[in-house]
């Protein structure tokens, strides 16, 4: 690997990370896994953390054809991501998520922990319209060359297994502040996450009504 291929990797490995941001949604994490014992705690994770990376590994290598096929554009993803993030948060702020599960809703917490791990923790939080785009902007950077394309798949890789360790290991920052600590994160989460549900809506359709 050429010095100019190792510094594109490294770029583009922190761009990535960058967009992904899983600093970012590690309070967010623990706020809409709060209620769930430790083992569906850690198959939310490797399930949240696994639609990431599939997701930006597909839009890596068929990202263009799919927007072309679905007829689709980057600024109805946002704009569908926010609304989704926005009813999140509304379940956030009315207590709706985050409460204890007792064991004879185990079959529907069951489902309702699948259904966190792929959305909205894998998307749009993780693998948001942002890290969308940024692996598309790269790809297109790379100009098709083999050696850059196999960069940014080590570059994907890299970050989901990045974010991995860091949702995994940065929950015991929280554990400290007990369940009422975490009544009050899941609280403020919902605010915050709802004000990026509402972005989300208007970078979707500012960018669209630019571009008509």
């Amino acid at each position: 690997m050429t010095e100019a291929e190792l510094g594109f990797l490294l770029a583009a490995a922190a761009s990535i990370f960058a967009t992904v941001d899983p600093i970012g949604t590690l309070p967010f994490f623990v706020a809409l896994s709060e209620g769930f014992d430790e083992a569906d705690k850690r198959v939310i994770l490797k399930r949240a953390v696994a639609t990431c990376g599939v997701t930006l590994v597909v839009f890596l290598v068929a990202g263009r054809f799919l927007f072309a096929a679905f007829g689709f554009t980057l600024w109805a993803m946002e704009i569908s991501g926010g609304i989704l993030l926005f009813l999140i948060a509304y379940d956030m702020l009315h207590g709706e998520v985050g409460k204890k599960i007792p064991p004879a809703d185990r079959e529907d917490a069951i489902r309702r922990r699948d259904e966190l791990a792929i959305a909205p923790l894998g998307i749009p939080l993780l693998a948001g319209p942002g890290a969308i785009a940024m692996v598309m902007v790269l790809v297109g950077n790379s100009g098709g060359d083999v050696i850059d394309l196999a960069g940014l798949f080590v570059a994907v890789i890299a970050v989901t297994l990045a974010s991995w360790a860091i949702l995994h290991f940065g929950q015991g920052i929280f554990r400290y502040l007990g369940r009422v600590g975490i009544t009050a994160i899941i609280r403020v989460m919902g605010l915050l996450l709802a004000a990026v549900g509402v972005q989300f809506i208007i970078n979707g359709v500012v960018g669209a009504a630019g571009h008509f």
